[in-house]
């Protein structure tokens, strides 16, 4: 069983680029380390959510004692909560005698001095979040007060559904080809349009 653990998390299921150069970045040091056979563990949701299926499935690792080692792109992808739920999280692995290390930070968290810098590094994730929500606030705001109709802006992709549909292509494939869920080409094909938020102001 591997004994490294590598954990990557973007926020939507529209930013697989930034989950793409995270993965490239990681492989990057684990080649440099030599590490072959490493375990894989994503997400694609927001790191303020307490449930997160990938979390959740390297947690169960760490407590079954298939890792001893957890490599992650920057601190800020296991949570954007703040200190104490990230020093809470990390704390519980170093109990274990796991080591955590972050790629963005160049650190090896381990030992008293990690905590430390890692209580520093959660902190400040936390307040880029709520300044970047407070951002997204405020600019809707103010666009509304503009009479600006809020939705999503049409893509090349979703002009292109429907005609391959019609041609029988199933669903499950039109989405694989245009890096999108299965439930987003069905609310395509039913007209829905889900709420648009520019991708600058999303918070992560």
């Amino acid at each position: 069983m591997s004994k490294t653990a590598i954990y990557v998390r973007v926020s939507t299921l529209d930013q697989e680029t930034g989950l793409a150069s995270q993965k490239r970045a990681i492989q990057r040091w684990l080649t440099g380390h030599s590490i072959k056979n490493a375990q894989w563990f994503d997400d694609r949701i927001s790191g303020t959510k307490d449930k997160r299926p990938g979390l959740e499935k390297l947690h169960r690792a760490i407590f079954n004692g298939e890792c001893k080692t957890v490599v992650v792109w920057s601190l800020s992808r296991l949570t954007r909560k703040g200190a104490y739920e990230g020093l809470t999280m990390l704390a519980k692995w170093l109990e274990k005698g796991v080591r955590v290390v972050a790629i963005a930070e160049q650190f090896d968290f381990y030992g008293p001095q990690g905590e430390l810098i890692a209580a520093l590094l959660f902190a400040l994730a936390k307040m880029q979040r709520d300044e970047l929500s407070n951002s997204t606030k405020r600019g809707l705001a103010a666009a509304k007060a503009r009479g600006v109709k809020l939705g999503r802006r049409p893509g090349k992709w979703t002009a292109e559904v429907r005609s391959l549909r019609d041609s029988g292509l199933p669903v499950s494939e039109i989405a694989r080809r245009f890096g999108r869920t299965p439930q987003a080409v069905y609310n395509v094909l039913k007209g829905v349009t889900p709420t648009y938020v520019p991708a600058n102001q999303k918070a992560r």
